[in-house]
């Protein structure tokens, strides 16, 4: 897990690069200068820039993201920390409580004009808890193999959320790749958890499903006034927030015990997401 703790820019013409450092911001800025380079030279070569990642960076690029929290080991290394991203969310960082996100397949289009003018209709053929029953027989199969595991399972606006309960266990441990696998994890976050080598869970709904629009500025703040601007719209946001969860608890299954070494973010997660509230998902 790395979060800089400086971040700078260099600028050329519409291009922007952005330059990293856990020393300074003088460190940071001779980075982005040497990336502004490569990529002007890229460029040259007739290079094309590729769509923006719905994660994170594909190079193996630290996250901008702003640190609010940190949790630390007894001998000082970090062990998880809450941050915001780009949209203004809080997100949980661990780097041994497991999260599994699994998205329930797009609806099938009902015809070839829907999909022509873009829109889609419910599958008809498709029962609404085919999918989460589909994803829990998994879970219990998975439990029957592995008799000591403990997995919280959680409904999402979007699919489903898995959490192992009973021990620790890290983005490098093979059976946490076979638990991508067998439960068919999003691609893009399977990427992201081996590139940052840690696991992420949305803590906060995503604001366009609060009825407002995502923050025109992001951390670092490069002048006061845009640090204002963010401000004023997270307190809109918080306000937005408050009457929508996150996630929805199905239950515990397998091994009911929480590994003590777990136990304060599987609470600090369950309370900021809200999970055992009947608020609607977001």
């Amino acid at each position: 897990m790395h979060f800089p703790k400086y971040w700078n820019t260099a600028r050329y013409k519409s291009l922007t690069a952005w330059g990293w450092s856990d020393e300074s911001l003088a460190d940071a800025a001779n980075r982005a200068g040497e990336r502004l380079a490569r990529m002007r030279d890229w460029l040259a070569r007739g290079g094309q820039a590729n769509p923006a990642q719905r994660y994170g960076y594909p190079d193996g690029r630290p996250l901008r993201e702003e640190v609010l929290r940190e949790f630390r080991n007894g001998d000082g290394t970090l062990r998880a920390a809450i941050t915001r991203n780009s949209y203004g969310c809080l997100v949980l960082n661990t780097t041994n409580l497991m999260f599994v996100d699994v998205d329930e397949p797009a609806a099938k289009e009902s015809s070839f004009l829907a999909g022509l003018f873009g829109f889609r209709k419910p599958d008809k053929q498709r029962r609404p808890d085919a999918f989460p029953n589909q994803v829990l027989a998994r879970v219990n199969d998975w439990v029957s193999r592995f008799p000591g595991w403990g997995w919280r399972v959680y409904r999402t606006r979007a699919g489903l959320r898995l959490m192992a309960t009973h021990q620790p266990v890290s983005t490098a441990d093979a059976l946490c790749q076979t638990a991508f696998e067998v439960f068919e994890a999003d691609p893009l976050y399977r990427k992201l958890c081996v590139t940052q080598k840690c696991f992420r869970a949305r803590l906060t709904p995503k604001p366009w499903r609060c009825d407002l629009d995502k923050p025109r500025e992001r951390w670092p703040w490069l002048e006061e006034k845009a640090e204002a601007r963010f401000r004023k719209w997270e307190s809109k946001y918080a306000e937005a927030v408050e009457c929508r969860a996150t996630c929805n608890l199905l239950g515990q299954f397998g091994n009911p015990e929480f590994d003590p070494a777990l136990q304060e973010l599987v609470t600090l997660h369950d309370q900021a997401t809200r999970a055992e509230s009947a608020l609607p998902l977001a």
